[in-house]
């Protein structure tokens, strides 16, 4: 396991007073690793929506398992079809889901076939029956196809197209989606093998912070940041550790820092952190592990720590409440996934005009909370939510994203493309 110190000096420009927001994630690429994958578990798949799979999933059989209808229709053999020519055939059954019709078609007969029901030998072609023009005369069903109507192998479904019998059906890191949990249960598995959930405790500090239930007192605010951090992690799919507010004394500090550094496998605090606020939680960090004090040329949330108290993964947060749910979104959750052997890759940001200009100085990455919807030419837009201070929070719950503006980006003009981290799915 790499020290900070070693982490440091294989990055590029590494300085902890002014890193960009790059830095941040290239530093926690290297502090963050996935969890054992001795500590994996079988679930059943009930249980499995969220989480991530600890070794590929192996089809155990073919999936169509057989050449198989697409759609009803009437099922033939199209090599006996001349182009530009029309081509009647006499149905000689009907071919139901569920089980093999048992019969022969020969040359100029078809077969009349359901949505998944097998496909005989030999024919390989489906017609909708809405295109066939169907006649019936003494007990004998015809159907006509018009020239050119198909081509050979239309509306069949091969075997093993979707799926093949001892090949990968979903790979090692995943995340299960409902999607996945399908096919997963098309395959006939009951359970699947996934990373045990990442054990991550938080808590609040600082004197000025009330719990819930307390009576208000002057200059003292509730805590909101515990139950962001809380709706954020259980998104995530993590086991949460509530271990309330704690204050600014060194003996709460040190016994809270102990006993989450040995339940959990990475800690979030928030508040103590920034330059002019109380030492005991900084000093108390670098007393029970190795953690390094970062400046970051972001807004907003620039001061943050990191590290490692024990073998927990260490994430001291600002204290305003939307700094903390920008530094979680842009670092603590990718570094999250990553530990939890998630190989997601992060989403992509989408482009979207800006409706009004933005002010940004250069040399800082800015997020500003957006609402981002559709033009009338279907385009997207984005507006700000207003007030754009940390301490805004229903300014969260207004926007559905981050207008990114990078690092290297100034001001932004009335019709100009920003990038825009969305919200949904992890708020």
């Amino acid at each position: 396991m790499k020290s900070l110190d070693d982490i440091a000096a294989a990055l590029q420009g590494y300085d902890p007073q002014a890193l960009s927001v790059r830095q941040v994630g290239d530093f926690l690429t290297h502090l963050t690793q996935p969890l054992p994958a001795s500590e994996a578990q079988d679930v059943f798949l009930f249980d499995a929506l969220g989480r991530v799979l600890a070794q590929d999933v192996i089809s155990p059989i073919s999936v169509p398992a057989h050449n198989n209808s697409a759609m009803d229709g009437f099922a033939f053999d199209a090599s006996q079809w001349q182009a530009n020519h029309p081509l009647s055939l006499r149905v000689v059954g009907t071919a139901l889901a569920g089980k093999a019709w048992q019969g022969k078609v020969n040359t100029s007969e078809c077969l009349k076939i359901m949505t998944g029901a097998i496909l005989p030998d030999g024919l390989d072609t489906v017609v909708p029956q809405e295109l066939a023009h169907i006649t019936t005369a003494h007990d004998v069903t015809t159907i006509t196809l018009a020239a050119n109507l198909l081509k050979a192998g239309d509306n069949r479904r091969l075997a093993g197209e979707d799926l093949m019998q001892g090949q990968p059906a979903l790979k090692a890191g995943q995340h299960l989606t409902p999607a996945a949990l399908g096919l997963i249960a098309s395959l006939g598995l009951p359970d699947v093998r996934v990373h045990r959930r990442l054990r991550v405790a938080y808590f609040s500090t600082g004197d000025e912070v009330m719990s819930l239930g307390e009576s208000p007192r002057e200059g003292a605010v509730y805590d909101s940041n515990r139950f962001t951090v809380f709706g954020l992690l259980t998104r995530l799919g993590c086991e949460v550790i509530d271990m309330g507010v704690v204050r600014d004394d060194p003996a709460l500090l040190e016994a809270a820092f102990a006993k989450a550094a040995q339940e959990a496998d990475a800690i979030i605090t928030s508040g103590g952190v920034s330059v002019g606020e109380a030492d005991f939680t900084k000093a108390m960090m670098k007393k029970l592990g190795d953690v390094a004090f970062w400046k970051i040329a972001m807004r907003p949330g620039r001061p943050m720590a990191v590290g490692r108290i024990g073998k927990s993964v260490l994430f001291g947060l600002p204290g305003n409440p939307v700094a903390v749910m920008v530094t979680f979104l842009a670092f603590v959750r990718p570094a999250l996934l990553r530990m939890m052997g998630s190989t997601a890759q992060p989403a992509p940001l989408l482009r979207a005009k800006s409706l009004e200009p933005l002010r940004k100085k250069a040399g800082r990455t800015e997020y500003q909370r957006g609402f981002v919807s559709s033009a009338a030419d279907g385009t997207l837009q984005v507006r700000t939510t207003g007030n754009q201070g940390s301490g805004v929070l229903s300014s969260m719950v207004q926007g559905n994203g981050l207008i990114v503006l990078h690092h290297s980006q100034g001001n932004v003009a009335i019709g100009d493309d920003v990038d825009v981290m969305m919200f949904e799915g992890a708020i």
